[in-house]
């Protein structure tokens, strides 16, 4: 297992000769890069981009209010939140707060094309994270 510091760069499209589209992520890397890294399979560690405190429509997609029968204020208030017997709000409850900003590990991806010139490889499909965002590339 080799392990790869890296810099989210940009995304890209790969057209294929049969007409087929693959939607890529080109990733920078730290150190020098061998072209013998194409097709391999690799396991990606990212952060994702922060979204701030958001509300409970935005973070646990909860539905909302119907906007009908003389609702005014409460179109995106998330609800009732318990019972009045324990009197408290248990933990892990879904409810308003920061959103983003997490450690995402994604699997089965593949590295596509290899520029050891630039140190720079295209992996398939979307990264977590900003542009210039730091990543960590596991080859399996």
């Amino acid at each position: 297992m080799t392990i790869i510091k890296g810099k989210k760069i940009n995304m890209s499209q790969i057209f294929l000769q049969d007409g087929k589209v693959i939607p890529v992520t080109i990733l920078r890397s730290e150190e020098n890069l061998e072209s013998d890294l194409e097709n391999k399979e690799i396991v990606l560690v990212g952060k994702s981009k922060g979204k701030g405190f958001t509300g409970g429509m935005k973070r646990w997609n909860f539905t909302g209010a119907m906007a009908t029968r003389g609702q005014s204020n409460k179109a995106r208030a998330p609800g009732s939140i318990g019972a009045q017997t324990p009197g408290r709000v248990f933990k892990g409850k879904k409810m308003a707060g920061k959103h983003g900003n997490k450690r995402i590990t994604l699997k089965g991806l593949k590295i596509v094309k290899v520029f050891p010139e630039k140190r720079e490889f295209m992996v398939t499909g979307p990264v977590p994270g900003a542009r210039n965002s730091k990543v960590l590339v596991e080859i399996i």
